[in-house]
């Protein structure tokens, strides 16, 4: 029987650049350079299939050319790899949740991303995939009115939406516990309700930040698991399943990822949590049995709604990113996932 080929295997070029570049931290990891360790890697002869893009500085300015996109899409099709998601930058002066001006503003680089998005899809290098979106607000500003905001977070996704639509593209909002209206599997499932565009705005599960739902840090009504708690199987998995067969219908787009539990937050952002490398030993995912989850349905079924998996793992040292064991090791994962829960296509 021949090896399962969907979904494709993805490697994130973001952690390159998710901790990286400021004062004080190391320097940011050129594209160039993640792309030839992800091209490296390879296990039993199998390699990862395509990447995912951070539509940003200094990897892919969102203000690229038309010709820029030519030569990025050449980029990386010379490598032998396709796109899948993109990642838009909506955080830095924007809000879908801010006044008038950063509301613009985040739809602006939305359109922006759908742009970049569409010209690689007709490039002919990006055959599937999603543009991924949050609500760049904080936690404790949507608490201080929970319904109204949750409404004018639903309204700039579904002017979103709209653009997104015209581009051909779709919009998914990623699971993790610091963005306002989305810090809980309620929330999340609440605002997606209220948008109310199923065929185009969804739901990204990355099962690192997204199973940290389960434990209610930022919003502790919504909490699926007791109080004292260890990661016991029976109560890990009734957890998992009450968030999933919620969220499940919803996902559009899948990051196969491993955390430790731990949660932090620094100066004035709330709560998130800590992607951990596939091997170390503090990881409390099982990753290809928790992949289950999100990718067979509630009666174990294989759902292939998505067509591309992706690796996450950000706010690793440079010493450990540009190790080539450490995406070979990735790449095993991504391979076991495969074998365990895809299909033949």
């Amino acid at each position: 029987m021949p090896a399962n080929n969907f979904p494709k295997l993805h490697n994130a070029m973001w952690p390159g650049l998710v901790g990286k570049g400021s004062p004080g931290a190391e320097p940011c990891i050129e594209l160039d350079t993640m792309l030839d360790l992800t091209t490296r890697a390879e296990v039993g002869g199998v390699k990862f299939d395509g990447v995912d893009l951070f539509l940003y500085k200094p990897h892919t300015d969102i203000d690229i050319s038309d010709d820029g996109i030519k030569a990025l899409a050449a980029k990386i099709a010379g490598r032998g790899l396709t796109v899948g998601s993109v990642v838009a930058p909506v955080w830095f002066d924007a809000s879908a949740m801010g006044d008038e001006t950063k509301r613009a503003n985040w739809l602006t680089h939305v359109r922006k991303a759908c742009r970049i998005a569409q010209q690689l899809r007709k490039l002919g290098v990006r055959p599937y995939g999603i543009v991924r979106i949050d609500s760049a607000a904080s936690v404790v500003d949507w608490d201080k009115n929970p319904k109204a905001n949750t409404k004018l977070i639903a309204q700039t996704f579904r002017e979103a939406g709209r653009i997104a639509k015209g581009h051909g593209e779709r919009l998914a909002a990623e699971g993790e516990i610091c963005w306002g209206g989305m810090q809980s599997w309620k929330n999340m499932l609440n605002l997606l309700e209220e948008v109310g565009m199923p065929r185009v705005v969804g739901f990204q599960a990355d099962m690192s930040h997204t199973h940290l739902y389960t434990l209610g840090e930022n919003a502790p009504e919504h909490r699926l698991v007791p109080k004292k708690y260890h990661y016991e199987p029976a109560a890990f998995h009734a957890a998992m399943k009450k968030l999933t067969d919620a969220l499940r219908p919803w996902t559009i787009d899948f990051h196969v990822a491993q955390n430790d539990g731990t949660v932090f937050g620094s100066g004035s952002h709330e709560k998130t949590g800590r992607h951990c490398v596939v091997t170390d030993p503090r990881g409390k995912l099982n990753i290809p049995r928790d992949s289950a989850y999100w990718l067979r349905d509630a009666r174990g079924t294989v759902t292939k709604k998505m067509k591309h998996i992706c690796w996450d793992g950000c706010m690793f040292t440079n010493e450990t990113m540009l190790r080539q064991q450490t995406w070979n090791d990735v790449l095993a994962a991504m391979i076991e996932v495969r074998n365990l829960h895809g299909w033949v296509g």
